[in-house]
């Protein structure tokens, strides 16, 4: 069986299904409650925390916090901002996508091993095909290539992308994800050029969360003619959509991302199928509370 593949563990959970998500400021998260309200439906009693490391006592290290939970019983954990790539120097082995990709969001730890997988890759790639149907694939401008950046990369190019265009504040980093994606992409550092040729444009940075309430880009950039994707949700309508939405674009929040991520990541932490639907419906439900 490859790591990709989800194994049936229905019948190893006589307690409580314990899970977390590992990252920094994730106090909103919605994650948690889209897996206990899922397993609470397929009759699983799921415990979800929140492992935020701005707020961890005594300034424990990802290595510390990995440890504890696996010696705690966690089945496993999510990841998220800033760890996805750290993350992985801690693992015992990769599925195919996370190699892929270079970079984690999902640990599942089994036998005393801890392994690690990508599902943002696959959940921005369905949130893509459900939300953007036909949107215009020839070139692409992305924003961001750290772990959610490097996912977001490679599901373009898997979904048709011809030329894809990256930057990044950070030295270097849209040059090595560009290496690893190949002569489809190219790292750029006119953002006015790339924009102009583009005809969508995709945010994978957290500008626009709620605590960093900006715009990743010139919104004079953007026209009409654009189709503009956040995978940020908390708000939903960050910064960037608004601006996009007021020029009479088409856009994508990052909804479905954050759902279809939780509903892969749900069948490799239970051996079970998700409902896509209720999930999406806790998600929704949470956002009117």
């Amino acid at each position: 069986m490859r790591l990709d593949q989800v194994q049936d563990r229905s019948t190893i959970y006589a307690g409580a299904l314990r899970l977390g998500l590992v990252g920094r400021g994730i106090g909103p998260s919605r994650t948690p409650a889209m897996h206990e309200a899922e397993a609470a439906t397929q009759g699983l009693s799921c415990s979800y925390e929140l492992l935020d490391m701005d707020t961890v006592t005594g300034e424990a290290s990802l290595r510390e916090t990995l440890q504890r939970c696996e010696a705690e019983g966690f089945v496993g954990l999510n990841v998220t901002f800033p760890y996805k790539r750290e993350i992985i120097f801690h693992l015992d082995q990769l599925s195919q996508a996370a190699q892929r990709v270079e970079a984690v969001n999902t640990i599942v730890f089994r036998d005393g091993r801890r392994l690690g997988h990508n599902t943002d890759f696959w959940g921005f790639s369905e949130s893509m095909r459900r939300g953007l149907t036909d949107a215009p694939l020839d070139s692409v401008f992305l924003i961001g290539a750290g772990g959610a950046g490097g996912a977001v990369a490679h599901a373009l190019i898997a979904l048709g992308v011809r030329r894809l265009t990256m930057f990044d504040k950070r030295e270097g980093a849209a040059e090595d994800l560009a290496r690893t994606i190949g002569p489809q992409a190219e790292a750029v550092t006119d953002i006015a050029a790339a924009v102009e040729e583009a005809d969508g444009i995709v945010n994978a940075t957290p500008v626009g969360m709620a605590k960093l309430p900006h715009l990743p880009i010139d919104p004079a950039l953007i026209e009409t003619r654009h189709w503009v994707a956040d995978i940020v949700y908390f708000p939903l309508e960050t910064p960037l959509l608004k601006a996009a939405r007021a020029r009479g674009c088409r856009t994508l929040s990052g909804e479905g991302m954050a759902v279809f991520q939780a509903v892969r990541a749900f069948e490799l932490f239970t051996g079970q199928p998700a409902n896509a639907d209720r999930m999406l419906n806790t998600f929704r439900r949470l956002g009117r509370m």
